[in-house]
């Protein structure tokens, strides 16, 4: 049996990883003001009438998932709906299609029938070299969409193939995955209050 003081040791480092991850977040200029571009790109598009399309593999499509709900439902108080999807949610949909095209493709082949011109594709990667997910910003370029990506510290292959990427500063799976969700809440709170320019908040799940 682990002492329980080992465990509270252990604790105690991920949550001071966790930390310095956000700190670095922080510190870094470039990142403040990508995130803020991202803002303005969402705000402008879905004033217009357009949509976000959020997609991701393991945690980042929970993350893609988590970001839709938040723009979908509420963030911080209550308003009308944004229009926000998660392209892993439709079970049928991904295996049909994995099944059929290839996985690769789960994502560029619902964006070719949901997507239009001015809609927000937000591709989610640690990496940044998932293939489903640089199949589907390719797809996104051709149609027209405003691209960005969520990554780790290199970018990977993504940092090339979008418009905007936030690269975290970290190479550990966790530490990233932590500070993607952090930015989708500022990103979600941001655009709410942008849109709806409210300032009271209300209690939510």
């Amino acid at each position: 049996m682990v002492p329980i003081s080992d465990f509270e040791q252990r604790i105690g480092k991920l949550i001071e990883e966790s930390i310095a991850t956000k700190q670095s977040l922080l510190e870094s200029a470039d990142i403040l003001t990508t995130v803020a571009k991202v803002s303005e790109i969402l705000v402008s598009a879905l004033r217009q009438g357009n949509k976000v399309l959020l997609f991701g593999n393991g945690g980042s499509a929970a993350d893609a998932q988590h970001i839709a709900a938040e723009l979908v439902g509420r963030f911080a108080f209550d308003r009308p709906a944004l229009p926000a999807l998660a392209l892993s949610v439709n079970s049928s949909c991904v295996t049909a299609i994995g099944n059929d095209y290839g996985f690769e493709k789960v994502f560029s082949r619902q964006l070719e029938a949901l997507a239009r011109s001015g809609d927000v594709a937000i591709g989610i990667s640690t990496s940044g070299n998932s293939p489903n997910v640089l199949w589907a910003m390719s797809t996104a370029k051709k149609i027209g969409l405003h691209t960005i990506a969520l990554t780790g510290s290199t970018g990977g292959k993504l940092k090339a193939a979008v418009d905007h990427c936030i690269c975290v500063p970290s190479n550990q799976t966790p530490r990233i995955q932590e500070c993607h969700i952090l930015i989708g809440h500022i990103v979600s709170e941001l655009v709410e209050r942008e849109i709806f320019h409210e300032e009271g908040r209300v209690s939510g799940s």
